[in-house]
């Protein structure tokens, strides 16, 4: 999360704070290391930018010879001073061709992030982490361990004891983190726990998970041989949710900004072949593109290195059963299928005749 984020994020826990009468807030240990470090953060965030350095100023103008014929020479024309140009940007030229011009490259595909350094911060996790760094706008955790479930353990851990996201007065108390085999090439990544996921503790059990074992299914894998997790780890309250019930909602952008370092830092632990981003709120999320799904299918996006692709959530397949157009309800599940098809190609998995031929 960005400093201006953090930074009105914490106004937000204390005035809730003080609107309840408190006049004081405990703080964690872990959390009073963070603090220690705003005045540094702000300092690097404020510091000027160097000034450039001063052009050089024009040569004078050098007085004309005089003529060495009597007859006098037309006066010449006054020279101005050139004033000194603007620093321009660095271009490489192409090589020139010498006999049949190279074909040109593919364009290449279109990524989400720019690649940017990342920026090593101090480590408040203790034990629990071996490194924290800044990539762009978002922190991302390095947990501790010699395996990755060791490691994956560690971020559980973490995870539990973030300050932040627990400060969130907007999401429900039971955690729901991931399933599935931290091994696997493919990881899968949804939006958030819904009312069944939360009574589980598992992703994916309710109605979108039934639709999403069946696509695995039809795809020749287990779900126990995928990695299944979600955006957010904590259900999105309606109001205090206290009468909730059933019903969910979409997050917040604030409520994604601050989860996005969890499931950031999943992504450096399970290192997969290829991401799945199941619906328009977890492709956002990732890939910081605000468009539909429909326009972001298709496409191959990167993140950290990693390639991404978009496809409809299950919840969509399931308003699809009671779609009375029945023939768009087809085209919208073919749509799904095409991208799973296409994920089984990127990951080299054999594809038979007969899951080619679903839908046609």
């Amino acid at each position: 999360m960005s400093l201006p984020n953090a930074l009105d994020t914490l106004s937000r826990i204390l005035q809730r704070k003080r609107s309840r009468g408190e006049e004081t807030i405990a703080v964690s240990a872990q959390a009073l290391q963070q603090l220690s470090q705003l005045p540094f953060a702000l300092n690097r965030a404020s510091a000027p930018a160097p000034a450039p350095a001063p052009a050089p100023a024009p040569a004078p103008a050098q007085p004309a010879a005089p003529a060495p014929t009597p007859s006098p020479a037309p006066p010449a024309a006054p020279i101005e001073p050139t004033p000194a140009p603007a620093p321009a940007p660095v271009v490489v030229a192409p090589p020139v061709a010498t006999t049949q011009p190279e074909p040109a490259p593919p364009s290449p595909e279109p990524v989400s992030q720019p690649a940017q350094p990342a920026i090593a911060l101090d480590n408040p996790y203790g034990e629990l982490a071996t490194a924290v760094e800044q990539r762009g706008r978002v922190l991302v955790i390095h947990p501790a361990g010699d395996s990755v479930r060791d490691r994956l353990n560690n971020l559980f851990r973490i995870t539990k004891q973030d300050d932040i996201t627990r400060s969130m007065a907007t999401l429900h108390d039971t955690m729901v983190f991931a399933a599935g085999d931290p091994t696997s090439d493919i990881m899968f990544i949804g939006t958030g726990p819904g009312a069944e996921e939360e009574q589980q503790k598992k992703p994916f059990v309710g109605p979108s998970g039934q639709k999403l074992d069946g696509i695995l299914k039809a795809m020749g894998l287990a779900r126990e041989k995928v990695y299944l997790t979600n955006l957010l780890k904590y259900r999105p309250r309606i109001g205090d949710g206290r009468h909730q019930m059933d019903k969910n909602r979409l997050p917040t952008p604030e409520e994604v900004a601050v989860s996005l370092k969890i499931v950031r830092s999943e992504i450096e632990v399970i290192k997969p072949k290829l991401i799945v981003a199941l619906g328009k709120t977890a492709a956002e999320g990732l890939i910081e593109q605000s468009s539909s799904v429909n326009s972001l299918r298709g496409q191959t996006f990167q993140l950290d290195g990693i390639p991404v692709i978009v496809t409809y959530h299950p919840s969509h397949l399931v308003k699809l059963d009671t779609e009375p157009d029945k023939e768009y309800a087809r085209q919208e599940k073919r749509k799904v299928w095409e991208d799973m098809l296409r994920a089984m190609e990127m990951l080299g998995l054999p594809i038979s005749e007969k899951q080619r031929g679903f839908f046609s």
